[in-house]
């Protein structure tokens, strides 16, 4: 690829996860992203040669951005292993709230199942982060069966939150209440508590 390409390449990408932010998941149209990229309606196939490759880039750079939320948040972070799960469980929901579209676009089966850039290893590299961070608060379970539960958790708080039955059902204005419900449920109450 030269660097022409490589530049039309990331353009597409970038046209992609603005639109996707501006828009939502349904305007994310091949044609659509060709006509905001100032380029022919056939010129991402050249790239892409079918729409989910270019979904899997774009949710690809949604995965690059929540690693980069992660670690900074646990850059910042200076408490134990419980601190810093909880430090990443709460920029994870961030993240889902913050760029709904994206979040949604990240964990649609067809593209993480569909094997295209290799998406699924994309996101395995933050689950296990949690997982080791797991296991340094319960070292006597399964880590991965146990971050595996706590994900699945923030996945239900995200999901049942951007659709405003969590806020209708439990009463809550803000979502850090369940978040400390559902750490305490999976890895124990915080010491001193």
């Amino acid at each position: 690829m030269t660097e022409s390409d490589i530049s039309l390449r990331d353009r597409l990408v970038d046209v992609g996860v603005q639109l996707l932010a501006a828009e939502g998941l349904q305007a994310l149209t091949l044609r659509e992203i060709a006509r905001r990229a100032g380029v022919s309606h056939g010129a991402p196939r050249r790239y892409f040669p079918t729409h989910l490759e270019l979904l899997s880039a774009i949710a690809r750079r949604g995965f690059a951005d929540l690693a980069g939320r992660a670690h900074g948040a646990l850059a910042r972070e200076t408490g134990g292993p419980r601190a810093r799960v909880g430090a990443l469980a709460r920029t994870y929901l961030e993240f889902a709230l913050d760029e709904p579209g994206m979040y949604e676009l990240m964990f649609r089966h067809d593209l993480l199942e569909s094997g295209h850039l290799g998406l699924r290893g994309t996101s395995l590299p933050l689950f296990g982060q949690l997982a080791g961070l797991v296991a340094e608060v319960r070292p006597e379970a399964d880590a991965r069966r146990v971050a595996g539960a706590l994900w699945a958790g923030l996945h239900g708080i995200a999901q049942l939150w951007r659709w405003g039955s969590l806020q209708l059902a439990a009463g809550e204005e803000d979502f850090g209440p369940l978040l400390d419900t559902v750490l305490t449920a999976h890895l124990g109450p915080e010491a001193g508590r």
